[in-house]
């Protein structure tokens, strides 16, 4: 059977990229989990992230580029809504957004060794998507993050789509951001699902684009606008993908 040069190429960047992504996860999440219990409000842990997010993204050769970051303030908190598309949204938005964030994640995360036991500790929000009342009590814990001057990322869809689509959005972090009255940033990421689509180890070199959309004040309005805020966001995230 005959192997062409480009398969082989694609089969040895996969090969390495598995390699990488063993190593540098165990040494990254135990270094992240030590900053974290040693200095769980310091900025120690998110440096850990990003520079475990670069180093897979650069053995996957998947270059990152950001546009839209000049219209938000750097010194204030944001929430943060992705679309999600792959797996490597996660390392291009570490990779991309120059803030101290924590991210809404799903609960079984908590459990994985090394990588759950730093994001236990380093305070992210942990969401049990089979039940709504505990998923909104969780997610109402996000004030304390967001009143220490960090960010949130929140994928609104819940999980990754298909086919590139947007799926349904979830409320519970539109609810979050109007009770918090913190501003809300659309990301539009498009070029992940190229690289790793889901239910899929098809690891492909590409480019991924971050982009920032206008951010969305929530001053002065209730939690009864949650559904207005959403079509908003969605649209904006829309437009982004263009």
């Amino acid at each position: 059977m005959t192997v062409f040069p480009g398969c082989f190429h694609l089969y040895v960047r996969r090969g390495y990229f598995v390699l990488v992504l063993g190593i540098f996860t165990l040494f990254w999440g135990f270094a992240a989990t030590v900053v974290a219990l040693l200095r769980p409000h310091g900025k120690g842990f998110i440096y850990c992230a990003r520079r475990w997010a670069r180093t897979l993204m650069k053995a996957a050769a998947v270059e990152v580029r950001v546009e839209g970051l000049g219209a938000l303030d750097p010194d204030r908190a944001y929430i943060f809504v992705s679309n999600h598309q792959s797996h490597f949204d996660v390392m291009a938005l570490l990779h991309a957004l120059p803030y101290d964030l924590r991210a809404v994640t799903k609960k079984e995360l908590a459990h994985v060794p090394f990588f759950g036991w730093a994001l236990s500790a380093a305070g992210f929000i942990f969401v049990d998507r089979s039940n709504r009342e505990r998923a909104i009590a969780s997610l109402r814990q996000a004030g304390a993050v967001l009143q220490a001057g960090r960010s949130i990322l929140y994928f609104a869809e819940g999980t990754r789509s298909p086919d590139g689509n947007l799926l349904p959005f979830k409320k519970g972090g539109f609810v979050m951001a109007l009770e918090t009255r913190t501003p809300v940033v659309p990301i539009a990421v498009q070029g992940s699902r190229e690289v790793l689509p889901k239910q899929s180890f098809s690891l492909r070199p590409g480019r991924i684009r971050v982009r920032a959309m206008p951010p969305i004040p929530t001053d002065g309005r209730g939690v009864e606008a949650r559904n207005a805020l959403m079509a908003a966001v969605r649209t904006a995230i829309q437009q982004g993908l263009r």
